[in-house]
């Protein structure tokens, strides 16, 4: 038995569940455990790919948004009462500016309300970027239902646009260097921008008329395709409005859930006749195993987790008022933890 690629909707839905347990809490230590699982499980499975290695950047966008948060709390943040570090020069404001301060004592109780938050978008970032990093994007685009496959073949190709232009400039200033030719400056610029616009010319229209070799983009379009087109982009709209009216607290949470059910119910009634009239062959598609649910459920466990705690009156935010040394508790924990099961079990090829 060799080791086979997890299914990429796998890893995003394993990470969207670890992320919306992240939401649910603002105690650093859970956020802490929260970074600390994702990266235990980018090490033990990422693959060696360039598309792989975006990880480490969102983590260090978390911690840049936390010195910003900490920086503007020092020096323009409103000034909490608590035990002072600290203090700067006041400047007295009017007025109309009552609201914001500039210097003063800094406490750490004020510094606790920047950091805590902060440490929660440094989790939700870590999950994400666990996801991103785990995900074959090309994959992934495979994956889409049929009745997006078009809008999946356009984001392939724009996925690809890049590396095929770093790589064309490289080739381009690799043989002006051959021949003796500047290829830094203006003017070494701009004979190098010459030919890597024609080779990608070229390459649109060899990819072209692949593409029409192979009859993409023909397709009956009889039986009710305007309707079949209208049902997601109205579902999509039920959704949003759905998810508006729940968070909303003075919107009946009967009819926000009723909009979200439509909304859901029509989406997949529009792929699903939509994946009808699109027949499209898949080379090797990518299985949906035992390894693929162990991963989704893992990501379930850590915010069932999450959701049983915060309903049993387990404390899951930071104390700043008055601020005490932040407590692990321990269903949170523990469900946490259980989302690096996806590190330690392998999905198995035959």
């Amino acid at each position: 038995m060799t080791e086979r690629a997890v299914h990429p909707l796998a890893w995003w839905g394993w990470a969207l569940l670890l992320a919306a347990a992240a939401l649910r809490t603002t105690n650093p230590l859970l956020c802490g455990l929260v970074v600390a699982v994702s990266w235990f499980v980018v090490a033990g499975r990422r693959p060696d790919a360039p598309w792989a290695r975006s990880f480490a950047t969102l983590l260090k966008i978390g911690a840049l948004v936390i010195a910003v948060r900490l920086v503007l709390q020092v020096f323009f943040g409103p000034r909490l009462p608590g035990r002072v570090l600290f203090a700067l020069p006041e400047a007295r404001l009017p007025d109309w500016a009552a609201s914001v301060s500039v210097g003063g004592e800094v406490t750490a109780e004020a510094l606790a309300q920047a950091v805590y938050p902060g440490l929660q978008l440094l989790a939700l970032l870590a999950a994400v970027g666990a996801a991103s990093a785990l995900a074959d994007p090309y994959r992934l685009l495979r994956a889409l239902p049929a009745s997006l496959y078009e809008a999946g073949v356009a984001l392939g190709v724009a996925l690809t646009l890049a590396p095929q232009l770093g790589t064309e400039v490289g080739r381009v200033r690799a043989a002006r260097r051959l021949r003796g030719r500047p290829t830094r400056g203006l003017a070494g610029a701009r004979r190098v921008a010459v030919p890597v616009l024609e080779g990608a010319l070229e390459r649109s229209i060899a990819l072209a008329a692949s593409m029409d070799a192979r009859g993409y983009g023909r397709r009956n379009d009889a039986g009710g395709a305007a309707l079949v087109r209208a049902a997601p982009v109205v579902g999509l709209l039920c959704l949003g409005i759905g998810v508006y009216a729940v968070a909303d607290s003075g919107t009946g949470s009967d009819a926000g859930l009723g909009l979200l059910a439509a909304g859901a119910a029509l989406v997949t009634a529009g792929l699903a006749a939509g994946g009808r009239r699109a027949h499209r062959s898949r080379y090797r598609p990518d299985p949906w195993q035992a390894a693929e649910w162990l991963t989704i459920g893992a990501g379930a466990v850590a915010l069932v987790a999450m959701v049983v705690a915060g309903r049993a009156g387990v404390s899951l935010a930071g104390d700043i008022a008055p601020l005490r040394l932040p407590t692990l508790p321990v269903l949170p924990a523990l469900g946490v933890l259980a989302a690096a099961v996806p590190a330690l079990v392998p999905a198995p090829r035959p």
